[in-house]
């Protein structure tokens, strides 16, 4: 057999060089390695168990992957034409920790922007990099799974701001979830419920309605000091989003109390309505925000966050150290920023408590303040509306001497009424509280 030493073969003329004749197999010696010849859809396995929850595939290479202890992430290199990674497992664990394979950026799986989830005991894939609109594609596989990253839903009023979608609920509806996402992009919804705000009578001013925020995965717009750090997970099903009603204000010259505000309610998350306002009443009602203490006094301002919840809902009405012998007063209510002011002096009328900000709609609205309190009498001041949707209370002028509403879709309390003088039949009514609303956002893309 002869033997051929050189350093360089080239071809002596056109473009094709022929190593071998027909029929014969050109192979490379133990321990040899080429390059510039390309792959032959094979990958190199490589052979340390990957284990870590995540790790970083290259071109070219085959991994033993095991998630005996946990779910395991691959996330895939930038794809170029041809680019091939390969996948098994390890130890027949898929079935119980799946293992994800992400893509990298903008490079797209099967033609989407899925991952894939390989959950079967035993399972395997080879992933090529065919082009830009289908990316890798699965060339030899078994039970994988297209898992979008996003959620993807409908229901209320969709809005969007940059990669986020946002739906509103000014009423009762649903919210439709058709894919959950996934941890890599999405699986759970930042949002705010807050609840309707309390009506009142001739008197106190009404609790603001409960207010919760809380921020989903990969989110963050300004919220409120009340936002909780997680949001809510969602499955592929329909929420029944109920929004709450402001509660109900007197009747002119009736001397009735309010009303309490609707609760609002998404998923697992209940905001109380805000408490009622009255009239001479001795003590405040509790809600998501107490109401104040009615024009008699004395008496301690309702409860707030009531039930309790955390971050708390609200805060409690304003006291009333009283009694007043003339041009009574009352107190504030709560709102979901603080409590309501307490009932200083025969006539002045007192402030409601503010109310809370947040950005979840791309701009900034404030919302669940107390109402403010009125005085029952001839002139004097009247209690200011809590920021954030309050209603203003009356001063004992200008018949009829009605309280303003809490601001629709706030959460608002309700103001309350005035009078000329104490007697129920020359007295305005009490404001209604304002209703509530429902914002759900998301990353969507």
């Amino acid at each position: 057999m002869s033997k051929i030493e050189v350093n360089e073969i080239d071809k002596q003329s056109g473009s094709t060089l022929t190593l071998g004749g027909s029929g014969t197999a050109v192979t490379l010696a133990c321990g040899a390695t080429q390059s510039g010849f390309g792959r032959t859809g094979t990958v190199d396995w490589q052979t340390s168990i990957k284990t870590a929850a995540s790790f970083t595939a290259s071109n070219g290479e085959g991994y033993f992957v095991d998630t005996s202890s946990n779910a395991v992430t691959a996330n895939l290199p930038a794809g170029s034409v041809g680019a091939i990674v390969a996948f098994k497992d390890y130890a027949q664990n898929f079935d119980t920790n799946a293992l994800t394979i992400a893509a990298n950026g903008s490079d797209k799986i099967e033609g989407q922007t899925f991952d894939l989830t390989i959950d079967a005991e035993g399972a395997a894939v080879t992933l090529v990099f065919g082009d830009a609109t289908k990316g890798w594609q699965a060339v030899n596989s078994n039970e994988i799974t297209n898992t979008e990253k996003y959620i993807a839903a409908t229901g209320g009023t969709i809005t969007t701001s940059g990669d986020f979608k946002i739906h509103t609920f000014t009423g009762p509806g649903s919210f439709c979830v058709s894919c959950a996402g996934n941890a890599v992009g999405s699986n759970t919804v930042s949002y705010i419920v807050v609840a309707g705000g309390g009506g009142t009578g001739r008197g106190s001013g009404g609790g603001a309605g409960g207010f919760r925020e809380g921020l989903g995965l990969n989110d963050s717009y300004t919220g409120s000091p009340l936002r909780s750090p997680t949001g809510v997970p969602v499955t592929a099903t329909t929420f029944p989003i109920t929004v709450g009603a402001g509660g109900a204000g007197s009747a002119a010259g009736s001397g009735d109390n309010g009303t309490c505000g609707s609760p609002s309610i998404f998923s697992t998350i209940t905001s109380a309505g805000g408490g009622k306002g009255s009239d001479y009443g001795p003590s405040g009602t509790p809600g998501g925000s107490g109401s104040g203490v009615g024009s008699a006094g004395p008496g301690a301002g309702g409860n707030g966050n009531d039930p309790p919840v955390g971050p708390p809902q609200g805060n409690k009405g304003g006291d009333h150290p009283g009694p007043h012998t003339t041009n009574y007063s009352a107190s504030g209510g709560g709102g979901a920023g603080g409590a309501g002011t307490d009932a200083p002096n025969p006539n002045v009328g007192t402030a409601g408590g503010a109310g809370v900000t947040t950005c979840i709609t791309a701009s900034p609205v404030g919302y669940a303040g107390g109402g403010g309190g009125s005085v029952i009498g001839p002139g004097g001041t009247a209690g200011a509306a809590g920021p954030g949707g309050g209603g203003v209370g009356n001063a004992g002028t200008g018949s009829p001497y009605a309280g303003a509403p809490g601001t629709v879709n706030t959460g608002g309390g309700a103001g309350g009424g005035s009078g000329s003088n104490p007697s129920a039949g020359t007295s305005g009514g009490g404001g209604n509280g304002g209703s509530g609303i429902i914002v759900i956002r998301y990353k969507f893309q």
